[in-house]
Formats: C-alpha cells, structure tokens, sequence
C-alpha cells in the first residue's frame, strides 16, 4: 500500500489518530481553524483515504465514523524513505547530513541525536 499522503491527507488522518474515532463533522470542526474546507471536501477526501486502505468507516446511525488502518508511524516511516530515496537516491546518510547542515539546530537538538544514534549503535551491537 502507498503511504504517501498529501498534506490535506495528513491533516485529517491526524484527527483520526489523535481521536481514535471520528464523523466527517468532527473531521471537519477539527481542521476547521487551519483549513477553509468545505463539509463535502472533507467527506470526499476521507471517502478517498478509505478507498485506498488508509482508513476504515463503520454506520453510525445516520452517520459514519471513521477510523485510521495506518499508524502514524508506519506513515512517517514510508514518506521519509520516500524522500530519502527521491531526493538522496536512498542515501539515508545524505538526508541526514542535509538536515542538519541546512536546517535550524535548537539548542539540544545535537545531544538528543548523539544519545538516539548511541542507542541505536547499542541496540544493533547486542
């Protein structure tokens, strides 16, 4: 399954994993401040995410909710390689160098990597 989503996509797939569960209302009310989108946009997005496996729907009374069948992470996990492998011909090493030469460093940012990447080097010694 391709889980490559578009940033409308994202947005409201975010609902449904911060909710568990959630109408095309409550999709909508949730995006409502950041995204000028109509009621019927909302549903036919969801209608599509559904289609393509994203996402699943059960009745509701007169309504459906909707619910995620991907994690967030599975999600993150296949953009980012996607990128990786786009942008950097998969070169995980180059995505990360670029991360961090061309991007803003906050402070600690530098020691939360360094003890991610020892705990990684631990986790693939043991």
């Amino acid at each position: 399954m391709d889980l490559e989503l578009t940033d409308l996509q994202l947005a409201l797939i975010r609902v449904l994993w911060d909710r568990g569960e959630a109408s095309v209302a409550d999709v909508h009310a949730a995006v409502a401040r950041e995204r000028n989108l109509a009621l019927t946009t909302v549903a036919t997005i969801l209608t599509r995410l559904e289609r393509s496996g994203h996402i699943t729907r059960r009745q509701a009374g007169r309504h459906y909710l909707y619910r995620p069948l991907v994690s967030e992470e599975e999600v993150r996990r296949s953009m980012v390689s996607g990128l990786a492998e786009r942008l950097f011909g998969g070169d995980v090493t180059a995505l990360v160098s670029h991360l961090l030469s061309e991007g803003e460093i906050n402070p600690g940012d530098l020691d939360r990597v360094r003890r991610i990447l020892e705990q990684k080097q631990r986790n693939t010694e043991a």
